[in-house]
């Protein structure tokens, strides 16, 4: 190899499979010059990565712009299609594997795990330049062929195991909703006993009543807010003191607090122990201070009148429970448990709401009035 005409990377040296692959460092501005990805739209078959979701790009970028001074990347992972020459600095000694990696200029590098990353890097760059002198690390593997980058791929992927939502929300330290969430939880005697913080869905036999996604993801129906978006002070305000009322109004739970009931023989026999009727009481909570913020508290307390039995069918069949009788959680089953909800507390339906009922052709809300 003519080293006058080459890519030189500090890198370290590893075996995986009698084959030697490479770790380099590599400044962030020369990311989108020399990895490239397999973006071509061609089938599958003959591709070695999956097609770039560039909606996930948005998101990645800003994470980077917005947390400079303390963002984290993994390592990208890479196929070389090319000529490469290690160099130790001591060939002899116990630093054999520490040296330099030299890649001739005209050799392909294709990423096999972090396209995103790469992507999102490349957008981040142009918003602030000043992060191309920072490196991130890459593992280089010898490109022998399509197949092989394909297996790679596999390899990489295929024990891959996504955190679960839960995880992820008492992990972040940066979202402030997931921070509040978390705040509600440790002071609030009820959930902080019975709220499980790893685990989206719980067991049957789990002793929890709720997950911590459930909360989070009804106090992004309280707020009618996305992911990521900040709070005004009233709404912080209004989340912690809504999770108080709640707990303290839902007989059901309470009766788990004091020992008289399993969660077990909760979510068997009450939609209330579910993340289906619990966003749904969150879709009513922001009605309820947008219409009513002066007598929320009092429709609060009136939830404790409504029979949230599984046996009640005639209230949360084709709503919360499937015609199967299991419990059924998706956009229109939350919007129609509200609707349920909200006609038991005589509260008036939007013209959203009443349609989503004659979608589905269910209730009489004839005498309700519409706002």
């Amino acid at each position: 190899m003519d080293f006058g005409f080459s890519y030189v990377f500090p890198a370290v040296r590893g075996k995986q499979a009698l084959k030697e692959y490479y770790v380099v460092m590599c400044p962030l501005k020369l990311i989108p010059k020399i990895f490239l990805f397999d973006e071509e739209e061609i089938p599958a078959e003959h591709r070695s990565q999956r097609i770039l979701n560039k909606n996930r790009i948005p998101e990645i970028t800003n994470y980077i712009i917005e947390n400079s001074k303390d963002y984290v990347f993994s390592s990208l992972t890479a196929s070389v299609d090319g000529e490469m020459q290690f160099n130790s600095i001591n060939a002899d000694g116990g630093f054999k594997d520490i040296g330099q990696l030299h890649v001739s200029l005209d050799a392909r590098f294709l990423i096999n795990d972090g396209q995103h990353r790469r992507a999102a890097i490349e957008e981040a760059l142009k918003v602030d330049p000043e992060l191309g002198n920072e490196t991130i690390s890459i593992v280089i593997f010898q490109d022998t062929g399509l197949k092989k980058s394909q297996q790679i791929f596999s390899d990489l992927n295929r024990h891959a195991v996504n955190t679960t939502t839960s995880i992820g929300i008492l992990y972040d330290h940066r979202d402030k909703l997931s921070i509040l969430t978390k705040e509600i939880v440790a002071n609030n005697t009820l959930l902080s006993r019975y709220t499980d913080k790893e685990r989206v869905t719980l067991s049957k036999n789990s002793p929890k009543i709720l997950a911590l996604n459930h909360i989070f993801n009804t106090n992004l129906r309280l707020v009618n807010r996305s992911k990521g978006e900040n709070l005004l002070n009233e709404e912080e305000e209004f989340l912690l003191d809504f999770w108080n009322e709640l707990t303290q109004t839902l007989q059901e739970w309470n009766l788990v607090f004091e020992k008289k009931m399993s969660a077990r023989d909760l979510r068997m026999n009450y939609i209330n122990g579910h993340g289906v009727c619990l966003e749904a009481i969150g879709l009513v909570g922001y009605f309820l201070i947008k219409n009513y913020s002066n007598e929320w508290k009092d429709y609060i307390h009136q939830l404790n009148s409504i029979d949230w039995s599984r046996t009640n069918e005639k209230d949360w069949l084709h709503r919360a429970i499937s015609p199967n009788g299991r419990i059924q959680k998706t956009r229109d089953t939350i919007l129609l448990t509200a609707n349920k909800i909200k006609q038991l507390l005589n509260l008036p339906l939007t013209e959203v709401e009443q349609k989503i009922e004659e979608k589905y052709g269910l209730g009489d809300f004839n005498d309700v009035k519409l706002i």
